[in-house]
């Protein structure tokens, strides 16, 4: 079993340019006590996009996924920042579905909305399947 630790701003912290202190501050707090990351996965998870239709932009996922992965790396080490499993969660729906596969970092996607709908769980799955 693997427990999902999910972070992620809110818009007002976005706006404000505060991501990369509160994600830091997040993984500070949640990960405190926690010796290997080897049974944990990380989701990066905008709290702006949860639900709303509202996307991320690849380059904003990229960016959170270089933060995390720096703090991993210098929190743990360079070797466990580099496999560590990073998720993203966030409006993923078949239509951005793509785009996000191409961002630098991602290791999956943690669906939520569109895994109601058989539908549009199976286009992202397919769409990740082919690009894999």
């Amino acid at each position: 079993m693997k427990p999902i630790f999910c972070i992620g701003e809110t818009s007002q912290e976005r706006k404000k340019v505060e991501t990369q202190s509160v994600l830091m501050r997040q993984l500070t707090e949640g990960l405190s006590g926690i010796i290997s990351l080897e049974k944990v996965v990380l989701a990066y998870e905008p709290v702006w996009a949860i639900g709303t239709g509202e996307n991320a932009f690849p380059e904003q996922v990229e960016e959170a996924n270089q933060i995390i992965r720096s703090w991993i790396g210098n929190f743990y080490d360079v070797e466990t920042g580099d496999k560590v499993s990073i998720l993203y969660g966030g409006s993923v729906n078949p239509e951005n579905t793509v785009e996000l596969i191409q961002t630098g970092g991602i290791d999956g996607f943690l669906i939520g909305g569109a895994s109601l709908h058989v539908e549009s769980f199976c286009s992202i799955v397919q769409q990740v399947d082919e690009k894999y």
